[in-house]
């Protein structure tokens, strides 16, 4: 009996998270430090993301209010070729705007992103080849 085939992901791994680096004083390292050391939180990262999430709630109203007048996608957006060919076909064209990430697919063209992306605007992420950002990175706001 042979074994199944695995099953193919059409779309691409994304990453879950996005690395920062920030610059801190030393006495607020060390306050972070000793906080970790006595169990508050488990590792520096603990404490950053939850100061994090903590603002981002404070400020939630905001956000939704901003997002919604801006008509942002909020979250993950992702541009197949098979989705830029349909636009393409209808005549159309893209302003992609999203908080969050916005992808588009390893098998885009230069010539298709050209086509059919006017203009890019991401607060957060935005994966596409190398060739296809420097190829619209005048459209990239």
């Amino acid at each position: 009996m042979s074994k199944p085939e695995p099953k193919q992901d059409s779309k691409p791994k994304i990453a879950e998270s996005e690395k920062i680096t920030i610059n801190l004083g030393m006495i607020d390292l060390g306050q972070i430090d000793l906080l970790v050391q006595e169990g508050f939180y488990s590792n520096r990262t603990d404490l950053i993301r939850t100061a994090i999430r903590n603002q981002l709630g404070t400020h939630a109203e905001v956000v939704k209010q901003t997002v919604a007048r801006r008509s942002l996608v909020l979250g993950m957006q992702h541009y197949s070729r098979a989705d830029l060919e349909a636009i393409q076909a209808a005549g159309q064209r893209l302003q992609i705007q999203v908080l969050g990430m916005a992808s588009i697919a390893s098998d885009v063209s230069v010539e298709l992103a050209l086509a059919t992306i006017e203009s890019i605007f991401v607060l957060g992420a935005l994966q596409a080849s190398a060739v296809v950002k420097a190829a619209l990175a005048g459209r990239i706001h």
